[in-house]
């Protein structure tokens, strides 16, 4: 018997989960039979379930690549100096903002979840994850001084991940939307949200400094409305 290789089974299996993740793109979770797959990652029925027992069982796949790669970008392992810092870094690299395809991908299988409850499971377990990494996250954020004290790290990490979808949806709803700058705008609602009052004023006054104009963070005089009579 041929010993494995568990090197080439993982690239192979990557390999079958991106195959995979373009059909799901393209033709959705429900339009994407087994044989698209298999022809996309050029493979036999028979080799595709030597790795994966079901389509269900790539979605579950590719949520613990998802929660991996979060872990990732949130430094939850070893974060960096500032929480909030790590997190819009995330939004920036590794949320998928940007991809409108990956981001249609999201919200077929939210849909699907709805009708299939292997889907579903699988989604809500991802989900728990998220929002306990994320939580653990912010919990270190308040020990430092970085997040705001009053807010409750579990409901936050909802509302945060509210912000997040629904930038998601948006990119999809309205495509000549300008991309980059609803991120930027994203990143000041949530870093305004999720600062200690005393970082978020020393921010504030950050704004009007020699590097404000660089960060696109130059606070802009507000003018007056005119008096009716």
């Amino acid at each position: 018997m041929r010993k494995l290789d568990p090197v080439k089974h993982e690239e192979k299996r990557q390999q079958i989960l991106q195959a995979a993740s373009r059909c799901f793109m393209r033709d959705g979770f429900r339009g994407a039979s087994t044989s698209s797959i298999c022809a996309e990652a050029k493979i036999s029925p028979g080799h595709l379930y030597h790795y994966f027992s079901s389509k269900e069982a790539i979605v579950s796949a590719m949520a613990e690549s998802r929660l991996a790669q979060a872990a990732a970008h949130l430094g939850a392992t070893t974060p960096g100096p500032d929480v909030v810092t790590a997190f819009l870094g995330a939004i920036e690299s590794g949320i998928g903002v940007r991809d409108p395809s990956a981001n249609a991908l999201m919200l077929d299988l939210l849909a699907e979840s709805a009708r299939n409850p292997v889907v579903g499971g699988i989604l809500r377990e991802n989900h728990r994850e998220m929002r306990m990494l994320l939580a653990s996250l912010l919990r270190k954020g308040q020990e430092r001084g970085q997040i705001d004290l009053k807010l409750d790290p579990d409901v936050a990490t909802s509302i945060l991940f509210s912000f997040v979808d629904g930038a998601k949806a948006m990119m999809i709803r309205d495509p000549d939307l300008d991309q980059a700058k609803s991120i930027e705008m994203l990143k000041i609602a949530i870093s305004r949200f999720l600062r200690a009052p005393d970082v978020a004023n020393s921010d504030a006054s950050a704004t009007d400094g020699p590097g404000a104009a660089a960060n696109g963070m130059r606070a802009r005089p507000i003018s007056p409305r005119p008096v009716r009579s």
